[in-house]
């Protein structure tokens, strides 16, 4: 197979490159093809850190495919946007959607942004988030903003705001949370988040900047930013303080959840998700440079709770 590096390929590494082109074949199989030479770009040898240019011609080897046949597409969806030009989305993600397949799902929001865009030669995810949380997320459409932009989230460039109500009164003093996060897998294999001392061997450290936004009996609305972007961050440092995000299925109390799902709580007021929701994004645009600001309103379900709760 000879494949034509295109605008959406142009700059990225050759590894990078064959792993999402021969999807399904092992990593393992990739390096060991390009270790023996038989992958070729403009005739010649090359190495998995080879940067790609654009128009360079990749000779690709026969190689063994995983029968993706049977499975089925993802359906094609548009989400809300909130910003678009030739370079990005922004998009206001709904919760209970997952931002990519993987790990007991089979697709996400980027899988039906594709097939509801298969014009769009390139689409690919900023950054994350969780699948329970609403709210902004950016996706790229050239890979130069893609690495623009994930240079600016990895320096910290960019500011993010999420709002989130949790239980309890929240200390109007207590403003930042500056608390060493641990990941680890339990024995089910499922993905969690804790908090650990700073002299922890594999705590990373974690900094989240927390504003009461407003006060009601029993709940706390926060404005929440993060200087660093780890894993369940948000949730996992609410929750080490004491005051959990409502609906949190992971690090929330489950006896609140269960009130607040059944209308307990606020007599006669269902809700049923996780109050987490990233309502704002502060970045440079990637070719520009221009100072861009997103907001994404709260969802319909959580203003709902917000003017019932006393």
């Amino acid at each position: 197979m000879r494949v034509q590096v295109d605008e959406g390929s142009e700059g990225q590494r050759l590894d990078n490159f064959l792993v999402k082109l021969l999807k399904g074949v092992p990593k393992t199989h990739v390096y060991r093809v390009i270790r023996s030479g038989e992958v070729r770009v403009n005739k010649g040898r090359a190495s998995a850190d080879t940067r790609l240019a654009l128009g360079d011609e990749v000779r690709v080897p026969p190689v063994r495919m995983a029968d993706k046949s049977t499975e089925p597409p993802a359906p094609a969806r548009e989400f809300p946007v909130v910003f678009e030009d030739e370079h990005l989305i922004a998009v206001n993600k709904p919760a209970g959607v997952a931002v990519h397949g993987g790990s007991g799902v089979s697709f996400g929001v980027i899988e039906q942004l594709r097939q509801a865009r298969p014009q769009a030669k390139f689409l690919e995810l900023v950054h994350r988030l969780d699948k329970e949380t609403s709210g902004l997320l950016l996706v790229a459409k050239k890979r130069s903003a893609l690495t623009a932009l994930q240079d600016q989230f990895r320096s910290r460039e960019t500011g993010k705001t999420y709002a989130a109500l949790v239980t309890g009164t929240w200390p109007a003093s207590k403003k930042v949370i500056d608390v060493a996060l641990h990941k680890f897998l339990t024995a089910e294999g499922e993905r969690r988040v804790k908090a650990v001392d700073a002299d922890h061997d594999e705590g990373r450290r974690s900094i989240t900047l927390v504003k009461v936004a407003r006060k009601f009996a029993g709940f706390t609305l926060l404005d929440v930013t993060i200087k660093t972007g780890r894993t369940h961050q948000i949730r996992v440092h609410l929750q080490s303080e004491g005051h959990p995000i409502v609906g949190d299925e992971k690090y929330g109390d489950f006896a609140v959840n269960k009130a607040v799902a059944r209308g307990e709580a606020v007599p006669g007021h269902r809700f049923d998700r996780m109050f987490l929701h990233a309502r704002r994004l502060k970045f440079e645009h990637p070719a520009t440079g221009e100072a861009i600001e997103l907001e994404a309103p709260l969802p319909a379900e959580c203003l709902a709770l917000l003017e019932v709760l006393p």
